[in-house]
C-alpha cells in the first residue's frame, strides 16, 4: 500500500480523507428559486426596520482593521440579562450549530459516546461523527414523544458524555415538557444538551433548570439560535447557557476571534426588539393554528407542533409526488419522506398568511 500522501507511482498527491469520514454527505436542503420558500424553517419576516438603521449607524463606527472582541463581552452582558444569568454562563458562535460542534470537540471524540433519541434534529449525529465519537440512538415513541423509559435504557447501556435532546423537536415538532427533561438531566450520566433552537415558541424551556439552579443545573446546558424569531438566519449567530465550567470548555476549543464584530453588533442591537420579536412568535403560533385546522380536513396526518413548522404525511398520495406537485405550484416545502422514522413525511414551514394560503391551496389540489 502506498504511504499516505503519496500515489501509487511514489509521486507526492492528496492525502486520503479520514476513513471514518468516507460515508458521509454534507447536510443540506434544496435550495430551487420559487416564490414560496417554505422548507428550512427561516422566519418570513425581515428584521425591524430600527435593526437596519441601527446596524448601518453601527458598522459605520467599526475599525474593521482591529480584531473583533474575543470574547463578545457585551453581547453575552446583554443575552445573560435578558435570560436572568450572569454572563459568565453564556457562550456565543457562528450560529449554534457551532455551539454543538463546539460542545463535541470540547467533550467527545474517539472512545466516547453521546446519545440522542431519533428521528430528530440529524446534525446531533452528523456533528459527532465529525468528531469522532460514538452515537448511542434511542427511539421516539410512535407519536414522537420522548420516552422515559428508552432513555433510562440507552444512557444505562451507553454511559454517553453528552444526551442530546431537542425542544421543540425539529422535525417533528413537539416540545418535551420541562419535567420530562428534569428526568432525563437526574438519570443521564454527564451533560444534557437541549437544542431549543424553536424555544420561543414552546410553552417552557431548560432555561428554567438553569435560572433556579435547580438540581442537575450544572449538568445542563440550552442551545439557541437567532436564525428564527428574530430574522437572522442571514447573520449565522447562535449561543449556548450552561454551568461557567462549559462554557470554558467551549472556549478551549474555539478559534481566536471566531466571531466577528459586525456579528456581534447585530446580536446586541436585535436585543433592543424583543417586543417586535414576541410579535412574531404570535404571528406565527396563530398562523400554525390556522394551517393544523386547514390539514386536520385534509387527507393527511399530522402531529401537534410547538414549533414554527408543521410534519404531515400525505395518506393518498406518494409523498414526494406531492412535493414535486407543491414544487410545480412553486411552493418549496421539506421533503423527510426518506428519513428513519418518517417515512412518506414532509414538512412545513409556518410563512406569511399569505404564503401559507398558496401552500394549502396547492396541497389541496395536489390531494384530490
Amino acid at each position: 500500500m502506498a504511504p499516505v500522501g503519496r500515489g501509487t507511482g511514489g509521486h507526492l498527491g492528496l492525502p486520503p480523507v479520514r476513513p471514518d469520514l468516507a460515508a458521509l454527505t454534507g447536510y443540506h436542503s434544496e435550495q430551487v428559486d420559487v416564490e414560496v420558500r417554505l422548507n428550512t424553517n427561516e422566519s418570513p419576516l425581515p428584521p425591524p426596520p430600527g435593526w437596519y438603521e441601527a446596524l448601518l449607524s453601527g458598522i459605520a463606527r467599526i475599525e474593521f482593521n482591529r480584531y473583533p472582541d474575543r470574547e463578545a463581552t457585551e453581547l453575552r452582558r446583554g443575552l445573560a440579562d435578558s435570560h436572568g444569568v450572569p454572563p459568565e454562563q453564556v457562550f456565543c458562535a457562528n450560529g449554534s450549530n457551532e455551539v454543538l460542534q463546539s460542545l463535541l470537540l470540547a467533550y467527545g471524540g474517539p472512545g466516547r459516546a453521546v446519545a440522542l433519541f431519533e428521528p430528530t434534529y440529524t446534525l446531533h449525529r452528523h456533528i459527532a461523527r465529525i468528531t469522532g465519537t460514538e452515537v448511542v440512538a434511542g427511539r421516539r415513541s410512535d407519536a414522537f414523544e420522548l420516552d422515559l423509559g428508552e432513555v433510562r435504557r440507552v444512557v444505562g447501556a451507553g454511559d454517553p458524555v453528552i444526551t442530546f435532546l431537542c425542544s421543540p423537536n425539529n422535525p417533528t415538532g413537539r416540545a418535551d415538557p420541562l419535567a420530562d427533561i428534569e428526568a432525563v438531566v437526574a438519570m443521564a450520566p454527564g451533560l444534557v444538551v437541549v437544542d431549543e433552537a424553536y424555544g420561543q415558541f414552546a410553552p417552557s424551556s431548560a432555561l428554567e433548570i438553569l435560572r433556579g439552579r435547580g438540581p442537575g443545573a450544572e449538568r445542563t446546558a440550552a442551545v439557541r439560535t437567532f436564525s428564527k424569531t428574530w430574522s437572522m438566519a442571514g447573520t449565522r449567530l447562535g449561543y449556548l447557557v450552561a454551568d461557567p465550567e462549559v462554557v470554558r470548555a467551549c472556549e478551549m476549543v474555539t478559534l481566536p476571534y471566531h466571531l466577528d464584530a459586525a456579528k456581534q453588533l447585530a446580536g446586541r442591537l436585535a436585543l433592543r426588539f424583543v417586543d417586535e420579536m414576541e410579535d412574531r412568535v404570535a404571528m406565527v403560533r396563530e398562523e400554525r393554528g390556522r394551517m393544523a385546522a386547514t390539514l386536520a380536513a385534509l387527507p393527511v396526518e399530522t402531529w401537534p407542533s410547538d414549533a414554527n413548522f408543521i410534519l404531515f404525511r400525505p395518506l393518498r398520495k406518494e409523498a414526494r409526488d406531492v412535493w414535486t406537485d407543491l414544487l410545480g405550484a412553486s411552493v418549496l416545502v421539506r421533503d423527510c419522506s426518506k428519513w428513519p422514522g418518517l417515512t412518506g413525511c414532509l414538512r412545513v414551514t409556518v410563512g406569511l398568511p399569505s404564503e401559507n394560503d398558496r401552500f394549502l391551496a396547492a396541497l389541496s389540489e395536489s390531494l384530490q
